[in-house]
């Protein structure tokens, strides 16, 4: 590659360079004087120097400047390429490394535009108990010699009070003065519990790029300089007033949404599900207490102020999906949420967000009969023999007819006289009958009062349809008392509601509680 003059010459291949210009590279480049400068001192050698020529290092170098870089030499100078990033300046904790380039220019051009370092932030393993502070090993290193020009001597401890927190500013112990020894070291914080760090006298934070000084920040998509645009901004309010008091669902906020706010104004309260169907907070009709809590890969602060006034915020991003809820006790209000999700995750969001459908991933515990225990003096059991396939045990019972669809549901929720959620604890079969011991952990409806646990009466010895213990079911029952008053039963009717509970199924029961008839 050939290359321009200095001054009007323009780069054209194959045209050897200009003697001006030959004699301005030989003027201004000595390879002998490249190692001595000191780091970030620009390269300007005066017009009147007469280093020995290397013509291949001249024609190298003049490439680079006039051809390779481009443009014209009445620009300003040229950066050479960075050099590598340092070691880290510290040995644990917090510390920085730093770069530089040097600036290339004639004396008829302007210096370089830009910084001739750069200072990266490095994170490094934290410092054990104990370990001195970087900044108390400054000040101690002159512990024992005179200063202020006496020979008394004094031992230092740092001083956090002085206006310039990059200064190193130690104060004498035992006596009521301090002293500035200059700047502190780079990769010194700028004071105890801040992320700032000192650089050349000055108090920098690093970037979003790690870079220290950078302006670099995330957007709201999680994107280091970012634009917002590859997410999209979900807020909306829930004004649906509840036919009854009870949990009803709000939203789901789906795994990968960033700064979630949820917040109303009433005696209600917020509560939040995991996606197995635990809550997190004010879950089973109990109030939780304000403060931090660890939940899908990140921290939810819940506040509940003096007055009606409640709020959830958490940065995210989720790793799982949520689902938001609001325990109603009065009419409500209105209820704010608001969120950010990547784009390619709004829409399967809107699907879940209507029918709030995602089967519980808890494992599904089997059903085990009680046994009669062994007697002491039962026979011991044969030796084992040869192992026999085995073959499945006849089911005594038939199969129950199919009482799924939006028709059953509302005809069986409508004509109930009560409707709730319940764990199934325990079992027991009779000759005519089947009765349920279940934990009652929220109502939907009810003509009088619940207790916490109730038994639900079945018809026969294979109820249909049938409930699996420890598993949580919704069932609409009736009450049925005997007409001599001594019974007062609650009777999950023959191919009656009872489907396990899942946020789906909790959302189509809320649903059909506004289209039973007056």
């Amino acid at each position: 590659m050939a290359c321009r003059a200095l001054q009007t010459d323009k780069c054209h291949p194959g045209l050897p360079p200009t003697p001006s210009a030959h004699e301005a590279m030989r003027r201004r480049v000595d390879p002998g004087q490249m190692g001595k400068l000191r780091p970030g001192e620009v390269e300007r050698l005066a017009p009147g120097h007469t280093g020995r020529p290397r013509p291949l290092w001249n024609l190298l170098l003049w490439t680079l400047l006039s051809c390779g870089l481009g443009g014209s030499a009445q620009g300003p100078g040229e950066w050479t390429p960075w050099r590598s990033w340092s070691r880290c300046s510290s040995s644990c904790g917090r510390g920085l490394s730093v770069r530089s380039r040097r600036c290339i220019w004639f004396p008829e051009e302007e210096p370089c535009w830009g910084d001739s370092h750069e200072y990266r932030l490095c994170q490094l393993p934290d410092c054990p108990p104990g370990a001195v502070p970087f900044r108390d090993l400054q000040c101690a290193l002159y512990n024992g010699r005179p200063v202020l020009g006496t020979q008394e001597a004094y031992r230092w401890v740092p001083f956090y009070g002085a206006p310039n927190q990059c200064d190193l500013n130690c104060l004498a112990e035992g006596h009521a003065f301090y002293h500035t020894f200059g700047r502190v070291l780079d990769g010194t914080p700028c004071s105890p519990g801040t992320r700032g760090l000192c650089v050349a006298g000055r108090c920098l934070s690093a970037g979003c790029d790690g870079l220290l000084g950078s302006d670099a920040r995330e957007d709201h998509c999680g994107r280091c300089g970012g634009a917002n645009d590859s997410c999209l901004f979900v807020q909306r309010v829930f004004r649906d007033a509840g036919t009854f008091a009870g949990y009803w669902n709000v939203t789901v906020i789906p795994e990968g949404a960033r700064h979630i706010r949820a917040a109303h104004r009433s005696r209600n309260h917020l509560a939040l599900m995991r996606g197995d169907g635990r809550y997190v907070l004010n879950g089973n009709w109990a109030v939780s207490p304000p403060g931090t809590y660890e939940v899908a890969g990140t921290r939810v602060v819940y506040t509940r102020a003096a007055g009606p006034e409640e709020t959830l915020h958490a940065a995210g991003p989720t790793s799982q999906d949520l689902l938001l809820q609001v325990l109603l006790q009065e009419p409500n209000p209105g209820i704010e949420f608001e969120f950010w999700l990547p784009r390619e995750l709004y829409g399967p969001f809107q699907a879940r967000a209507q029918a709030l459908g995602w089967s519980p991933r808890q494992p599904q515990p089997r059903e085990v009969e009680p046994q009669a225990p062994e007697s002491p003096m039962a026979p011991a059991a044969p030796a084992a023999g040869p192992p026999r396939p085995l073959t499945p045990a006849p089911d005594p019972c038939p199969p129950c007819p199919d009482s799924r669809g939006r028709a059953h549901r509302l005809l069986h929720y409508c004509g109930s006289d009560f409707v709730f959620r319940a764990q199934v604890l325990g079992r027991l079969r009779q000759a005519q009958e089947t009765r349920y011991e279940v934990r009652v952990q929220l109502v939907y409806k009810n003509r009088s009062p619940l207790r916490a646990l109730e038994y639900v009466w079945a018809p026969g010895r294979c109820p249909c349809p049938p409930l699996a213990l420890h598993r949580e079911y919704l069932l609409a029952v009736q009450r049925l008392v005997s007409p001599d008053g001594t019974q007062d039963r609650l009777l999950l009717p023959h191919a009656g509601y009872a489907r396990p509970w899942s946020p789906a199924e909790d959302s189509r029961v809320r649903l059909a509680a506004r289209r039973c008839p007056v």
